[in-house]
């Protein structure tokens, strides 16, 4: 239980953090000037409120996923699983998406339209390969004997990364829309929210997967026992 409420934490303080540099903390009856003139706190798209909701919703999925993982890690019958050189790789993959795609929300800002479809392809590269590596992943796990049903920490692999492989598939299509989009015409305000939207989706899903990848590699068992000294 004390692993879930960790990882809901940090999950709660990133959304309270976005959500904070939204403006949502403003008070616009403090603002000084006369009402006809006065242009009031920008207004926060339902889009991105929708998009914060849904982070929350996907971090508390995959926190409650981690738990089951810590407490299956319990029993006799848990096996220790290698961890595939690849992955490495793969999360270097990743990680040059997110900043490929914090590049190209930045380019479209500055109304820099080609550098800003050159970073969408690349981010979009970047994620198509991401996804095949963790197939080749998977496909050398199996080579070596490591199946799904083999052992408790098998399943959880695949469980898991599975699961984030179809938020990334689900990230790609859209990302992938609005890359035709931003290819077939000028970049406007709709688009480049769009692309700040894709930018933030990714992120998230970065930190989803380096908190994955810690935990198949074993630190973050050292990390939650750490807290628990703290907290005792």
């Amino acid at each position: 239980m004390s692993v879930v409420l960790f990882f809901l934490a940090a999950i709660a303080a990133i959304v309270v953090w976005w959500l904070a540099g939204q403006r949502l903390t403003s008070r616009p009856w403090l603002e000084i000037g006369h009402l006809h003139d006065r242009r009031g706190p920008a207004r926060i798209p339902p889009a991105k409120i929708g998009l914060g909701v849904f982070l929350a919703v996907v971090g508390a999925l995959f926190s409650l996923s981690v738990s089951a993982y810590f407490m299956r890690m319990a029993s006799s019958d848990w096996g220790a699983l290698p961890l595939p050189g690849l992955l490495w790789f793969n999360t270097g993959i990743l990680a040059a998406g997110s900043i490929t795609l914090q590049w190209a929300r930045a380019e479209a800002g500055r109304q820099h339209d080609e550098a800003a479809r050159t970073g969408l392809l690349a981010a979009l590269a970047s994620g198509l390969a991401f996804l095949v590596g963790q197939l080749f992943a998977w496909r050398a796990l199996s080579g070596a004997g490591y199946f799904l049903a083999e052992n408790p920490a098998n399943s959880f692999f695949y469980l898991l990364t599975g699961m984030h492989g179809l938020h990334i598939l689900g990230g790609l299509i859209v990302l992938g829309r609005v890359t035709a989009h931003a290819a077939q015409a000028p970049i406007d305000s709709r688009t480049r929210l769009s692309i700040e939207l894709c930018a933030i989706y990714w992120h998230f899903m970065l930190i989803v997967w380096v908190v994955l990848f810690a935990l198949f590699a074993g630190w973050a068992s050292g990390v939650i026992d750490f807290c628990r000294q703290l907290l005792t």
